[in-house]
């Protein structure tokens, strides 16, 4: 059970900013979705939250696998269960291999190709030690180049934000 009400429909307790952010959310997303149930506690951290989150997954140059690859290597990171459930089927549409989301989720063996490798490898770097060796970093700019490892960078603390934020709340 969360430590905060979850704001899953609109209601007439809500302030008129909560309720404006309500509706923005659900006009962008289609509908209600965790993260935003809990941060409609904020209103003003909510709604710039969802239109990063609209940029990263909707506007990034990373591909759909890469991307959605890093989401879920970030939800195994952080223990967030939400994020997996929501974003695993997304990845296996992307075209991540059932071999490695396996590996993310239980350790299962797998040999990765050197672009998986790359980016699990700086995603679990990120979120363990906030930051990267040189040698992933490198990896990464290979893999993916420069604007594209800021990118990279910016979407693991997009997902990290929201797993904190969730995960505070016990809304995981």
């Amino acid at each position: 059970m969360a430590r905060v009400r979850l704001f899953t429909e609109k209601t007439d307790d809500m302030t008129p900013e909560q309720q404006a952010t309500f509706d923005w959310v659900v006009e962008s997303r289609g509908s209600m979705i965790r993260p935003y149930e809990v941060m409609l506690h904020a209103p003003g951290i909510a709604q710039p939250m969802a239109e990063l989150g609209a940029q990263v997954r909707y506007r990034s140059s990373l591909s759909d696998h890469d991307r959605e690859l890093v989401i879920v290597t970030a939800a195994v990171a952080h223990g967030c269960a939400f994020e997996w459930d929501s974003h695993e089927p997304l990845a296996r549409k992307a075209g991540v291999r059932s071999e490695v989301l396996d590996f993310l989720e239980s350790g299962a063996s797998v040999e990765l190709t050197d672009g998986e490798a790359a980016l699990i490898d700086f995603v679990n770097e990120l979120c363990e030690a906030s930051g990267v060796e040189d040698s992933t970093f490198a990896a990464a700019r290979e893999h993916l180049g420069e604007s594209g490892v800021v990118e990279l960078a910016a979407t693991v603390g997009y997902y990290t934000m929201l797993a904190y934020i969730m995960g505070a709340c016990e809304a995981c």
